[in-house]
């Protein structure tokens, strides 16, 4: 039973330390993301990018990459509409929580 229980830890463990290879830096540092459909219609979608005290520079570009990701994804395009983008002005930037949160609408051809 010992042994079952060391060999998951050392597999979790392992996983992590992979995840991390994964992570995208801005400005050198990381600001997790998540990229969720924001209505019934999925290229409506929210992005949300925590850490935003790293800095905003970043956190925008954090953001951008997400939402890319996103409509690349799920829809085989990286075009854009923003409704609440990562170019506004930093006082018109939506902070919710300490978050970023930009709103979009993949555009498909």
């Amino acid at each position: 039973m010992r042994g079952l229980i060391l060999i998951l830890t050392a597999c979790t463990v392992l996983a992590a330390c992979g995840d991390r290879a994964k992570r995208v830096y801005f400005n050198g540092n990381y600001y997790p993301t998540k990229a969720t459909k924001a209505s019934d219609d999925r290229q409506d979608f929210v992005v949300t990018v925590r850490r935003t005290d790293q800095g905003l520079t970043g956190a925008r570009e954090a953001g951008r990459y997400e939402a890319t990701r996103y409509c690349l994804t799920d829809f085989g395009t990286s075009e854009i509409a923003w409704t609440q983008g990562p170019d506004a002005e930093d006082g018109r930037l939506q902070l919710a929580n300490g978050n970023l949160v930009l709103r979009g609408r993949c555009i498909i051809w």
